[in-house]
C-alpha cells in the first residue's frame, strides 16, 4: 500500500473525485479522506507519473507519495466543536494574517475558526515565499558551482534534474506546513473549516452549505497573480510565479513580462538554471521603484549573466505556433518580437475578494479591488475587519502577520491599535540581493526634505573584495539639515541581513554622524553601512582597510 498526500481536497465530493481518478489510472483499494488531505491505495501496475498526472488532471496537486502500511491517519481539523453561541472570531483564510489573528485572539480567550478553501497556510508557505526562496537558493548554488571566482578552485555544476529539485521543494513545503500551520492550529485549538465560504448577509457566513455563526469576522484571503489583458496571451498559455515553480522540465527560453521583484526573482532563477531569459518591463528600468543606481547595477549583473533586458516597452500581443510563442511589443516607436518557449507573467497581484459575497455585507472595496479598511483595519461593516494582502497593504508576509495581530486586538480586545509603518524593509531575493528601508532620494525630496545622499560602490567594502564579488552598492539618503537618515538602499550579497541595521537606524531616527561613529565588525558586508556614512565627510578610499 502507498499513501498520497494531496492538496486541494475540501469536501466529500473531493473524496469521490480523487478515488475515481486513481482507479481510472490503475490503482486499487483506494481510500481518500479530505479531512487529512490523504489517500491510500495499491498502485498495481500504475506508475507514479500516471497517478500524479491523473490527480493533476482532476484539479488536485500531489505533494508526496510514500509507503503506507497503515490506513489514512492524520489530524482532523474539522473536529473542533463550535461554541453553542457561535465563534467569537471567524477568519476567512489560513495564511500569515489569519494565523497571527487567530493566535492573538486565542491569547485573549476567544474561540476561533478559520475557513480555508485551499491548502492550509495560504500563499507564503504553499506557493509564495517558502517554495520560491527554496528554489532560488538551489538555483544560486547551481550557478555558483559553475562560476567560481577564486583562482585555483575548480567547480562544476553537472547535469540538472529539475523534477527532483521540484519534488524536494514540495516535500520541504509539506514539512513546514505541517510544523508551522497544521500543528499550530491544533496547539491553539482553532477549528479549521475546510471548504469555500461566502457571506450571505451583513453578519452571516456559509461554508460548504453550513451556516457558521460568529460575533466578529476577519477577511484574510490574500492575493493572487494579476494577468494583464494582452491579446493572445490566454490562447498561447502562460506561467505565473505559482505555476513556474511546478515545471518538471527546464524551458530552453522564457520571456518574463514584468521586471519588478517577482519577475526578477523568477527570471534569474531560470537564468541560473540554464534558460535563455528575456525581461520585458513597461517602465523605463528594471526594479523601477528602487534607486536608479540599484536598477542600473542589477541590470548590468543580469546582462553579464546572459539575460536580455527590454525596458520601456508596451506589449501588443502574444502569438503561438506549436510549442513556440512570440511576444510582440513596441519599443521606441517600432514593433519588435521575442521568440520564446515559455512566457512568465509577473505584473503584480490582485486581492482575493471575488466570490466572498461582500456585496451582501456592506463592505466597500477600493478602486483596485482591495477591502477598504480604516487605520484600525476595520471595514465599513462594524463586525468585519480585514488584514494582509487583501487590504492592498505592502505584500510582505511580516506585514500580513502584523496586521492580523493588530486586527485581532481591535476586534476581540476592543483596542484601537494602528499600524506603525516606520522602518518597513523590503527585500528582493535576486543575486545579489536588493534590500531597502525608508525613502528614496526622490521620495524624500517630494516629501519636502533638502536631501543629501551618498553612494558607496562595493569595491570599497573589504568583505566584497574578499568574496571576489564587488557587484553592488550601498546608498544612504539623509536630511541635509538634521543629518537624520531617511533611507538605506543596498545591492549586495546578504543585503537582506544587512538591511536590519538600516531598519533600526531609520526607526530610531539616527543621524549619519551617529552611524559613522558606531561600531561595525570588520570583514562583514554590514561594514559597508559605516563606510557609506563616512563618505559624507571624507574620501574612504584614503582610509586603511580597517580604519575607524
Amino acid at each position: 500500500m502507498q499513501r498520497m498526500r494531496i492538496q486541494g481536497m475540501t469536501c466529500e465530493g473531493c473524496n469521490e473525485a480523487v478515488a475515481e481518478a486513481l482507479v481510472v489510472a490503475g490503482a486499487t483499494e483506494v481510500r481518500a479522506d479530505f479531512k487529512t488531505g490523504q489517500a491510500t491505495f495499491s498502485p498495481g501496475a500504475a506508475s507514479e507519473a500516471s497517478l500524479r498526472g491523473a490527480l493533476e488532471q482532476a484539479g488536485y496537486r500531489v505533494a508526496q507519495i510514500e509507503d503506507a502500511a497503515d490506513p489514512v491517519t492524520g489530524p482532523d481539523h474539522r473536529s473542533g466543536p463550535a461554541p453553542r453561541a457561535g465563534y467569537d472570531l471567524l477568519v476567512v483564510g489560513s495564511g500569515a494574517a489569519a494565523f497571527a489573528a487567530g493566535i492573538r485572539a486565542r491569547d485573549l480567550g476567544a474561540s476561533v475558526a478559520l475557513c480555508e478553501a485551499n491548502s492550509i497556510g495560504g500563499t507564503c508557505v504553499n506557493i509564495g515565499c517558502v517554495p520560491s526562496k527554496a528554489m532560488l537558493a538551489a538555483a544560486d548554488a547551481y550557478h555558483r558551482a559553475g562560476h567560481s571566482p577564486f583562482v585555483g578552485v575548480r567547480t562544476s555544476s553537472g547535469p540538472l534534474d529539475l523534477a527532483s529539485l521540484v519534488r524536494a521543494k514540495d516535500e520541504f513545503v509539506d514539512e513546514l506546513r505541517a510544523g508551522k500551520y497544521e500543528n499550530i492550529a491544533q496547539e491553539y485549538g482553532f477549528t479549521l473549516l475546510c471548504g469555500r465560504g461566502r457571506f450571505t448577509g451583513p453578519g452571516t457566513f456559509v461554508c460548504e452549505g453550513k451556516v457558521i455563526r460568529a460575533d466578529r469576522f476577519l477577511i484574510a484571503t490574500g492575493a493572487s497573480p494579476s494577468v494583464p489583458p494582452v491579446p493572445g496571451l490566454e490562447e498561447a498559455g502562460y506561467l505565473t510565479s505559482t505555476t513556474a515553480l511546478e515545471l518538471k522540465e527546464l524551458p530552453e527560453s522564457i520571456a518574463v513580462i514584468g521586471a519588478n521583484s517577482i519577475g526578477l526573482e523568477m527570471g534569474q532563477l531560470f537564468l541560473h538554471l540554464g534558460s535563455r531569459v528575456t525581461f520585458l518591463e513597461a517602465l523605463p528600468r528594471v526594479t523601477p521603484f528602487e534607486e536608479p543606481e540599484i536598477s542600473d547595477a542589477l541590470a548590468t549583473v543580469l546582462r553579464d549573466e546572459g539575460a536580455d533586458i527590454r525596458a520601456g516597452v508596451g506589449i501588443s500581443r502574444v502569438e503561438r505556433a506549436g510549442k513556440r510563442r512570440a511576444v510582440v511589443f513596441e519599443q521606441d516607436g517600432s514593433e519588435e518580437r521575442v521568440e520564446t518557449e515559455r512566457i512568465l507573467v509577473a505584473t503584480g497581484r490582485r486581492p482575493n475578494t471575488a466570490g466572498l459575497g461582500l456585496e451582501a455585507t456592506g463592505v466597500e472595496l477600493t478602486d483596485r479591488g482591495a477591502v477598504r479598511v480604516d487605520e484600525f483595519l476595520g471595514t465599513t461593516n462594524p463586525r468585519i475587519w480585514a488584514a494582509g494582502d487583501v487590504t492592498g497593504a505592502p505584500q510582505f508576509v511580516y506585514v500580513a502577520a502584523t496586521q492580523g495581530s493588530v486586527a485581532a486586538d481591535n476586534a476581540i480586545g476592543k483596542t484601537r491599535r494602528i499600524m506603525d509603518w516606520t522602518g518597513l524593509p523590503r527585500v528582493t531575493f535576486t543575486s545579489p540581493q536588493i534590500a531597502s528601508v525608508g525613502m528614496t532620494a526622490s521620495e524624500a525630496a517630494n516629501a519636502g526634505h533638502r536631501v543629501e545622499s551618498r553612494t558607496l560602490d562595493l569595491a570599497a567594502v573589504p568583505r566584497a573584495l574578499v568574496n571576489r564579488d564587488t557587484r553592488g552598492l550601498v546608498k544612504l539618503v539623509a536630511d541635509a539639515e538634521s543629518g537624520r537618515l531617511l533611507g538605506m538602499h543596498v545591492l549586495a550579497e546578504s543585503a537582506g541581513e544587512v538591511i536590519l541595521a538600516g531598519v533600526y537606524a531609520v526607526k530610531n531616527a539616527m543621524t549619519i554622524t551617529e552611524i559613522a561613529e558606531t561600531w561595525a565588525p570588520y570583514l562583514t558586508m554590514a561594514e559597508g553601512i559605516k563606510l557609506a556614512a563616512q563618505t559624507f565627510t571624507r574620501d574612504v578610499s584614503k582610509l586603511s582597510c580597517c580604519a575607524a
